[in-house]
């Protein structure tokens, strides 16, 4: 009787699952995958899950499109306005020690996390994520792959007692600690207790990561699952692949020119690496009479894009610098544009950050700096994520600063759209935070303003595919990054299959990573009680039985700025649910369409 009582909650929980004992769950997250990069050619595995399971082909990573934004939303299915991860690279303010004590920490780290964990009351995402709820109901829970993600899956247990953490760091100074039971299990299997490191680093551009994901595969398949399988419980695994991610970054087919871009043989080789860990690891779950309890949820956390460092209009371009070369723009370009602009010192980003002379042919080393005369008490600090930076004015001045900020950007060939924090106002040319969800209840520091970098294409028949974007980050021209409000940064990969889902199923209705903890939740019959209120939905509409939803669209402009810009956000909704396609202004950003005028 009680198990039948059990199954019974859970149907009515879930609304339309069939009567299982157990409903595990993977969640499949290929870093940086193009759903247009998706063929049976490049990767069958992924094109068969879409084909034969469901396909979200309206899908959509949520702006900021960077790596570990979308893992707070992934994690916890709130918009980054409440979960105040606004970035790799964010504002803290405070030094992180664990950081050589600066103000604008990588935060793909475990120390970093702990670190902000510790400085906003153990969890600084504030939200419960998935993984937690289903750790608390007694599912084996597990984490593997890229270090920063991974953590944020299960942010206040990062002392290893509890979910199985495999990152980039295992085995290191800053890997969390293996359990006991878990380094038997290894040392049974063959397998080491260090995380081998990345291709990228050890042989830039000329390799992909797959003899690390070769480790993290060989985890899954020969320890975890049958692990879970043995102990009869439900389980729930995050995978998530640095590939096609890390060697998109990092490439180098075709360095200084933007073709082929991260469309060259070794990115795209890349892209099976990341088909074949899922490959291997869907094989086992049906070698193990797994696959018909499990249901598989794949998603990218953004899309990508070839790096541009050209503009004709930016001062950082007519400085001579030792490793650029001539013309193009430096790493932290928008920190010196603005230091020019607003006639302040440059420093790197610590409260005793050396001063930048960007006129003698310096720059911010890795692109984020401090504005201001005394590094300690910055007026301006500038974060840099690649296909946006954020901006914020720590001393309170931003009603005085952000106009003369937007002035300064609006004048820049490389800018395309530009949001504001509603507490300083309206400007023209700009829209508030508020409009793509990142005014919230963050814990962290939010930012005053987030400006897009242009984006276009090399001209190809598919505009999403070779989408270029002007980058204020290390890599060069040629290279890939992410970050941008294009519709090639925005469009992510997504397909799920499994007891709780449709067959066959074609999903044009919009979803998006904020979307996929409130669905997990509902197939496994747990409550994610929210702390703020920027929530995705349950995609109903893919549920076995589920029926389909409404979507309509909305376009959101700004009165105009200097020279008429307005910035301009393409939307969609179901219900009361945003989904953001583009954003910029009008010619600038791949993927937007100017509001149709009645």
């Amino acid at each position: 009787m009680g198990k039948l009582i059990v199954c019974a909650v859970s149907v009515v929980l879930a609304g339309t699952l069939p009567c299982h004992a157990q409903q595990n769950v993977i969640l499949f997250v290929a870093d940086g995958l193009r759903a247009a990069a998706v063929t049976p050619e490049r990767a069958p595995t992924f094109a068969r899950i879409r084909d034969t399971g469901v396909n979200f082909s309206n899908s959509h990573s949520v702006y900021p499109t960077i790596t570990t934004s979308n893992a707070s939303v992934i994690a916890t299915g709130h918009l980054i306005g409440d979960t105040g991860d606004f970035g790799n690279v964010f504002y803290t303010g405070f030094p992180v020690a664990s950081a050589a004590r600066t103000v604008t920490p990588f935060v793909q780290d475990n120390a970093v996390l702990s670190e902000l964990n510790q400085h906003h009351g153990g969890n600084f995402i504030a939200e419960r994520s998935i993984m937690a709820a289903a750790r608390e109901k007694g599912y084996f829970t597990a984490a593997l792959g890229k270090v920063g993600p991974v953590g944020i899956h299960d942010l206040t247990q990062l002392d290893g007692k509890t979910t199985i953490f495999f990152d980039d760091d295992t085995g290191k100074k800053n890997g969390i600690v293996l359990r006991p039971d878990v380094v038997e299990m290894l040392k049974k299997a063959g397998l080491a207790l260090e995380t081998p490191g990345r291709a990228q680093r050890e042989n830039p551009g000329k390799s992909t990561n797959i003899v690390q994901q070769k480790y993290y595969r060989d985890i899954v398949t020969k320890v975890l699952l049958p692990y879970f399988k043995e102990s009869k419980k439900p389980f729930m695994l995050l995978y998530w692949s640095s590939d096609p991610d890390g060697t998109q970054h990092s490439h180098r087919d075709s360095v200084n020119e933007l073709v082929p871009g991260i469309n060259g043989p070794t990115s795209l080789a890349a892209i099976k690496v990341a088909d074949d860990d899922f490959a291997a690891i869907t094989d086992t779950l049906k070698e193990l009479g797994l696959d018909k309890t499990t249901n598989i949820v794949v998603t990218a956390d953004h899309g990508f894009s070839t790096v541009s460092k050209q503009s004709k209009t930016s001062p950082s371009t007519r400085i001579n610098y030792q490793t650029i070369p001539l013309g193009y723009l430096p790493t932290g370009f928008l920190a010196i544009d603005l230091a020019e602009a607003l006639g302040l010192p440059l420093h790197e980003p610590s409260p005793k950050g050396p001063a930048v002379d960007y006129r003698g042919g310096k720059h911010p080393r890795r692109g984020s700096a401090i504005l201001g005369t005394d590094p300690a008490k910055p007026d301006v600090v500038v974060a840099v994520n690649g296909g946006n930076d954020l901006i914020y004015f720590p001393q309170g001045n931003g009603k005085d600063l952000a106009p003369r900020v937007v002035k300064a950007l609006l004048a820049q060939d490389y800018t395309s759209g530009v949001f504001v924090d509603d507490e300083l106002g309206r400007i023209p040319g700009t829209l508030p935070l508020s409009a793509v969800g990142l005014k919230g209840g963050a814990r962290t520091p939010t930012p005053a303003i987030v400006v897009n970098f242009r984006s276009e294409t090399t001209g190809c028949d598919q505009p999403l595919f070779c989408a270029v974007t002007v980058t204020d980050a290390t890599q060069m021209q040629g290279q890939g990054h992410h970050g941008s409000f294009s519709r090639a940064d925005t469009a992510n990969f997504m397909a799920a299959r499994g007891p709780a889902f449709k067959t066959g199923f074609l999903n044009a209705t919009p979803v998006s990573n904020a979307d996929i903890a409130p669905t997990l939740a509902r197939i496994i019959g747990v409550k994610l009680r929210p702390a703020g209120k920027l929530q995705g939905r349950v995609i109903s509409e893919a549920l076995k039985r589920g029926k389909p939803v409404r979507a309509w669209r909305h376009d959101i402009v700004s009165p105009p700025g200097d020279s008429g810009l307005r910035t301009i956000v393409n939307m969609q909704f179901v219900g009361k649910t945003r989904y953001f396609d583009a954003a910029g202004f009008p010619g600038r950003t791949v993927g937007l369409k100017e509001p149709v005028k009645n």
